[in-house]
């Protein structure tokens, strides 16, 4: 009786253990090259997502983090329309367009992204870091869109939040794909 409780005991543990080692594994990795951002709000950002318990490695997380970045730019796209509804200058609409169009691009990225990292494919974690990597720059545009006009954004918060969370996915979908081999010096020419 005690072996098998033994062997349930390890059943148990085990396997929420080594998700729980990926997701502070990654969560480190992030951290290391991202610390304005760090390692608790990685922890915090994956936990509070249920999806991410299930993941059981590195592709797993990369795909829940760009589930959650696209629930953001979905989220931030919504407030984009409910403030361009009710905004009566001409000029303060055109440049909550802009953050309208980026965002609507970033949903359609990010979910392209969570596509390619789901489908497990060796290209995919190629494929999806293209897709984040332009989905992140759907916060720096729409911020632009306003500091170009000396105007304050409205949207400031959520696009911080946006950009931490993008920058999170990327940087998790990054650790998927092999590093570029060192290319040979190239010869110089002279004329």
């Amino acid at each position: 009786m005690k072996l098998l409780s033994s062997v349930l005991f390890l059943l148990l543990v085990v396997p929420a253990t080594c998700k729980s080692s990926t997701l502070e594994d990654a969560c480190r990795s992030f951290a290391a090259g991202h610390p304005s951002i760090g390692y608790d709000y990685c922890i915090r950002t994956f936990q509070a997502d249920r999806a991410s318990a299930a993941a059981a490695d590195a592709r797993g997380l990369a795909t829940v983090a760009a589930r959650i970045a696209g629930a953001k730019a979905n989220a931030t796209a919504a407030r984009v329309a409910a403030l361009s509804a009710v905004e009566t200058d001409a000029r303060r609409r055109d440049r909550l367009a802009v953050c309208a169009e980026v965002y609507s691009d970033a949903v359609d990225q990010l979910a392209q992204a969570a596509e390619d990292l789901a489908r497990g494919e060796g290209a995919g974690a190629d494929d999806a870091v293209t897709q984040l990597s332009a989905a992140l720059d759907a916060p720096g545009t729409c911020e632009d869109a306003f500091g170009e006009a000396d105007d304050t954004s409205p949207l400031a918060g959520e696009d911080a939040e946006f950009k931490k969370l993008a920058t999170l996915a990327l940087a998790v979908a990054a650790s998927l794909t092999p590093p570029a081999p060192a290319s040979p010096a190239t010869p110089m020419i002279s004329d």
